[in-house]
């Protein structure tokens, strides 16, 4: 198995482990169309049928539909084989044409960490994981409950913290989220001598225009404490949603200037393809994915290794 990852070793197994559904599924059958002796419009219709049933959406699978046709036209490919590689590379574009440099590892005093997503899409469980994932990379890490109108969401991310050994930061249900996040950071400045804070936020869609006030505020009395904090919003989304999941994440970066994904449960789902209609149509990088159910099951995405994934 060899991908050429920039990840590392240990992210390759999980992604391609995460993969098995989605690769012994759908792109198993899209691999499969490119096993006769011709590309033909049947090829192209079949291929267009298949990348939809995988969830990576009508507009995205169009594009690199067209765009595969148009090169292998132009290039006056023959072999089936020629155009089914340059389908992977084309997908790796894809994925890497929204790819910037990632400010969580960036050497600062103090990183900050926005994270926002809907209720249910595994935002709490990715915070820990992403918190864990950071403890073991050497960085101290605080977590503030901000989550505040929900006393289940403060209770998890509590028994998380002392799971996993990091401090969680916590006022009592119905708090300001505001002062949450203002007593986290100088907690982690201060007493906690800590790298990174993660902000855990409500997940509401429903109260669009108060959710990006809250959010807002949030933002500002970060940057007040912390030179251009937040310096990464990362937007959970569930894998297993599919284009469900992108609807959600098309009305939160209309609320929200999110700088990533973590897209959870990608182990869970036949359909891993929502990750083209991500890079597509909002025009932001996956950063991590979930791979598992532990804590320790959370990985770095890279495109590449992603791509090769899908049809090793």
């Amino acid at each position: 198995m060899i991908f050429g990852s920039k990840k590392g070793e240990k992210n390759e197994e999980q992604i391609h482990r995460s993969l098995s559904k989605t690769r012994g599924g759908i792109f198993g059958a899209v691999k499969g169309l490119f096993q006769a002796n011709e590309t033909t419009d049947e090829l192209w219709e079949d291929l267009e049928a298949l990348l939809v049933q995988a969830d990576v959406g009508i507009n995205t699978t169009t594009k690199l539909v067209d765009r595969l046709r148009d090169q292998v036209k132009s290039q006056g490919i023959k072999k089936v084989e020629d155009a089914y590689a340059l389908l992977k590379m084309d997908m790796v574009e894809l994925l890497e044409s929204v790819d910037r440099p990632m400010e969580l590892w960036e050497p600062r005093l103090l990183t900050v960490v926005l994270v926002v997503g809907v209720n249910g899409s595994g935002k709490t469980t990715s915070i820990a994981k992403l918190a864990y994932y950071a403890k073991n990379r050497g960085k101290k890490v605080v977590l503030a409950a901000a989550d505040t109108f929900r006393a289940a969401a403060i209770d998890q991310l509590k028994i998380w913290g002392d799971r996993i050994g990091v401090d969680v930061i916590a006022h009592q249900p119905g708090a300001d989220p505001g002062a949450v996040v203002y007593d986290a950071i100088r907690a982690a400045q201060e007493s906690r001598k800590a790298d990174m804070v993660i902000i855990d936020t409500a997940g509401r869609l429903h109260t669009k225009y108060n959710l990006m006030k809250e959010l807002e505020k949030i933002r500002g009395i970060a940057a007040k404490q912390v030179h251009k904090a937040p310096h990464e919003i990362f937007l959970v989304l569930d894998a297993t949603n599919g284009q469900n999941a992108l609807f959600q994440a098309k009305a939160f970066k209309n609320s929200v200037d999110i700088t990533g994904v973590i897209l959870a449960k990608l182990d869970g789902t036949a359909k891993g393809g929502v990750v083209f209609g991500i890079a597509e149509e909002l025009g932001v990088p996956v950063r991590f994915v979930g791979t598992g159910e532990t804590v320790e099951d959370f990985a770095e995405f890279d495109p590449r290794t992603f791509v090769e994934s899908l049809f090793e």
